[in-house]
């Protein structure tokens, strides 16, 4: 950090804070990140490469690998192949209903994965899963239509859930485009298709691109999903294995050896992403007037409708209705009848002293990661725009750079870097406080930065002029300006923390577990109403917070970062 040295004229009372702002994140960061390459490479007799020779070698790490590849090149491949029409559809034509979609395809994008996988094992379960109960009833087959607990069946859990991710790029797009040039087409006698093939798409096509990496870079980093349908079947994904290999006793140096590969591939994919959005040079050249019209569908406008409904029924109406029946039903398998209604679900999870715990440590850590990650996204945020020291480009690289890290890589790191001196947090609630809030950094810095690039620096000149120090101008100038940017970066931060799982299953201990961790306890003893009615509390209060941030910002939370990347982008679960 020794870079960092502020650039001031005269000693600033203000540069302390922005000094400890960078070297906060900077220990956030760097400390655990090198713990991890030191500990992969470790050993007793000096520096080895025997970690990552072992895990290659291994053939039950290489197949953890290869299903890896496996999931998230179809997942997205199929998140493109959902995503892609639907944007087009709803961007671009006269599809009825479209801002309902819209506000659907958020439900989709805002449910954490691992619950709707939980939805999924009822209802496509091959034994008493709810969808081959009725095909069996119906038709008298012994034989499941459907078995969830299959590669197939992860992959499309996971696509109805990464889908938004392509949506989100292709839909901004395409609102940006004017129609002319497919007017134009169109006057010439070109159809429809070809219109699309040779206008539309070409313009689109880093947008698609880019879509396509995120969607694969959220199925690279989920734990949740493959633990719930993948180790039932039988096979690991790089995920679960590293969550494998700290089964005791803990396999700390491979663990470290076997989450590098992924942190890098992690890493060129954003990259690739990130050169990609750089050549958004594909859109068409127009002023500010140009028209969007709406492409006239005809015919097909009520079937492509339905067909945007069965995508969010298997995403959001499916698994929705199906926690909300198990939610009040002594046997979640059974048909919904007075018999079968029961608030036992209810009382058992709030009244339990394990949920009650685990429900109170996480609202405490969403408010206070929420609190601190807004309040250190926004420093940063302000140092870099207003480049008050030297290296602030570093921050901004530093500030990003976790959205490479998926939460299962991030566990490894701060397991190692937090259980031996002079920090030892392992065991607390504050290794989640850590880890929730690098997690999250991206997201918040983003927020953050978009809010003051919109707040023009020339208002705090006049307040320095006048004779106020930075730090006054910051919290009577700046500040009330940017107050609603800094609530929804607190908002995106604690929805973050409250659904996420792949870093927590690995930091938690008995007195430290989280919503998610108990969701996930609760699989393995077959609690599925309880697992329902912590589901419904966990979107209750995800649906509560984005409802407050809509209010606040007037816009849809679909909106996309300054970075170029998705709202919450980050991996959770």
């Amino acid at each position: 950090m020794s870079g960092l040295i502020p650039r001031f004229h005269a000693m600033d009372r203000s540069a302390p804070v922005w000094v400890l702002a960078a070297a906060a994140l900077g220990l956030l960061i760097l400390l655990p990140l090198g713990w991890l390459g030191y500990m992969s490479v470790s050993a007793e007799r000096g520096v080895t490469l025997a970690h990552y020779a072992r895990v290659f070698a291994d053939p039950q790490l290489q197949k953890a690998l290869w299903n890896t590849v496996v999931l998230a090149f179809w997942s997205g491949l199929l998140s493109v192949a959902i995503g892609a029409p639907m944007a087009w559809l709803s961007a671009r034509t006269d599809l009825p209903c479209s801002r309902v979609i819209r506000s659907l395809i958020m439900a989709s994008f805002v449910t954490p994965p691992f619950l709707g996988a939980f939805a999924w094992v009822m209802l496509a379960g091959p034994n008493a899963g709810y969808l081959n109960k009725l095909y069996r009833s119906l038709t008298g087959a012994d034989d499941p239509l459907l078995n969830i607990f299959t590669m197939p069946g992860l992959i499309f859990v996971v696509a109805i859930y990464t889908f938004p991710y392509v949506y989100i790029m292709i839909a901004n797009t395409l609102g940006l485009i004017a129609s002319d040039l497919e007017e134009a087409a169109s006057i010439l006698g070109a159809n429809r298709f070809r219109v699309a093939l040779t206008i539309t798409l070409p313009m689109v096509a880093p947008a698609i691109l880019s879509g396509f990496i995120l969607s694969v870079l959220q199925a690279l980093a989920l734990f949740g999903s493959p633990a719930i349908l993948a180790l039932p079947a039988g096979f690991h994904t790089i995920t679960t294995q590293i969550w494998a290999l700290f089964h005791y006793p803990p396999k700390v140096e491979t663990a470290a050896a076997f989450s590098v590969p992924l942190l890098l591939a992690t890493a060129l994919l954003l990259l690739v992403q990130k050169r990609l959005l750089g050549r958004r040079g594909y859109a068409s050249v127009g002023g500010k007037g140009a028209q969007r019209r709406a492409i006239p569908l005809g015919a097909w406008r009520y079937p492509a409708l339905l067909g945007c409904l069965a995508v969010l029924g298997c995403a959001v109406f499916l698994p929705y209705g199906i926690l909300a029946k198990a939610a009040f039903s002594r046997a979640w398998a059974q048909p919904l009848t007075w018999e079968n209604f029961t608030l036992a679900n209810w009382s058992f999870t709030f009244l339990s002293s394990s949920t009650q715990g685990a429900i109170v440590n996480t609202l405490e850590l969403g408010v206070l990661t929420a609190c601190a990650g807004a309040g250190l996204a926004a420093l940063l945020a302000y140092v870099t725009n207003r480049k008050l020291i030297v290296g602030h480009q570093l921050l901004a690289f530093l500030a990003l750079a976790p959205i490479v890290i998926p939460g299962t890589v991030l566990a490894v790191a701060l397991f190692i870097a937090y259980t031996r001196p002079p920090f030892l947090l392992y065991g607390t609630l504050w290794i989640l406080f850590i880890a929730y809030l690098t997690k999250e950094m991206p997201v918040g810095y983003s927020q953050s930065d978009a809010t003051f690039r919109g707040i023009h620096s020339e208002l705090e000149e006049a307040g320095r002029i006048l004779g106020a120090g930075r730090l006054r101008v910051l919290r009577e100038i700046t500040a009330p300006l940017a107050k609603s940017g800094i609530i929804a970066t607190w908002c995106f931060i604690f929805i973050g923390v409250i659904r996420e799982l792949s870093a927590s299953i690995i930091l938690f201990t008995p007195n430290t577990k989280v919503m998610s961790v108990v969701i996930f306890d609760l699989k393995e003893e077959g609690q599925f109403g309880a697992i329902a009615v912590l589901g419904i509390f966990m979107l209750a209060m995800t649906f509560a917070v984005v409802a407050l941030m809509q209010t606040l910002l007037g816009r849809d939370v679909l909106g996309q970062r300054s970075s170029g990347t998705p709202a919450g982008a980050s991996a959770a679960g």
